[in-house]
């Protein structure tokens, strides 16, 4: 699989699946834009990709700051090929990990001693506005902020690829994020209307829907809840990032020339559906 001459931008570059898909996507020979809400990140990801690869910060919430990142890459480069819309957040301003985490814990020790469950999850009716809305914000927002201003580029070629980062919290919902899970969702479904859409000019949006991945964003899981997933886990173990990576690479380029308005989901078997 090849991205040789390739422009591709990956937003949420900076660490987990983007920086690994970043990585990957210079080794098939792209030239790789490397976005994240840091601009400290993005330079790291970009200078270990080594020359030609390139380094925006921007916010893909604020869609003035997409659309300033689209006018530099189209300054700089003149077309794009490959977008791949990564960016995303597990929780929002007001979440508690550390309240989901004890409650996890609990849940699970009721579970085990069969005497039924005594502690609740209670997590949508204590769910504040700011951090419903910074969610689905940064993930369903920042993916049709992107998107919008890929296609008005690729639409001059009549080609190009969109690869869309769900979950599978979209296929099964997560009772402990249901911000994430509806923003994930919502992706899917976006995924599949632009791919009908745009199929007339040769572009193709896909999406994939990672299952229990070790990134910084899981990281913050008790031992006992990565063990309750685990178990979960036919495959009874953590994907890597570099397994998200291949499955965007395969869907960026032309080996998936007949793919579009679809989903893959690596997760080990933690949902067949």
């Amino acid at each position: 699989m090849t991205l040789e001459s390739k422009i591709a931008l990956v937003t949420g570059g900076g660490s987990g699946f983007g920086r690994a898909i970043c990585e990957r996507f210079a080794q098939a020979g792209a030239r790789v834009v490397v976005n994240d809400i840091r601009q400290d990140a993005a330079e790291t990801t970009a200078k270990a990709l080594g020359a030609g690869a390139g380094a925006i910060a921007a916010d893909v919430a604020d869609s003035e700051a997409v659309r300033a990142m689209f006018a530099r890459l189209e300054r700089e480069h003149g077309r794009l090929d490959v977008l791949v819309n990564n960016a995303g957040v597990a929780f929002g301003p007001g979440d508690s990990r550390a309240a989901l985490t004890q409650k996890g814990e609990a849940r699970i020790m009721e579970l085990m001693s069969g005497q039924g469950v005594q502690t609740h999850w209670d997590v949508t009716q204590s769910m504040t506005d700011e951090a419903w809305h910074r969610v689905i914000a940064v993930h369903l927002h920042g993916t049709f902020y992107c998107t919008r201003e890929a296609l008005k580029l690729m639409s001059r070629q009549n080609s190009g690829a969109i690869v869309n980062l769900s979950s599978v919290a979209a296929l099964m919902g997560l009772e402990t994020v249901p911000h994430y899970s509806a923003a994930k969702g919502a992706i899917l479904a976006l995924t599949r209307a632009v791919a009908r859409e745009v199929a007339s000019r040769n572009i193709r949006v896909n999406a994939i829907c990672p299952g229990y991945i070790d990134t910084p964003m899981t990281a913050s899981i008790s031992e006992l809840g990565r063990r309750a997933v685990l178990a979960r886990t036919p495959m009874g173990r953590v994907g890597e990032p570099r397994e998200i990576a291949a499955t965007a690479l395969f869907l960026a380029s032309d080996e998936s020339s007949f793919f579009t308005g679809q989903w893959l989901s690596p997760n080990g078997g933690l949902f067949i559906g």
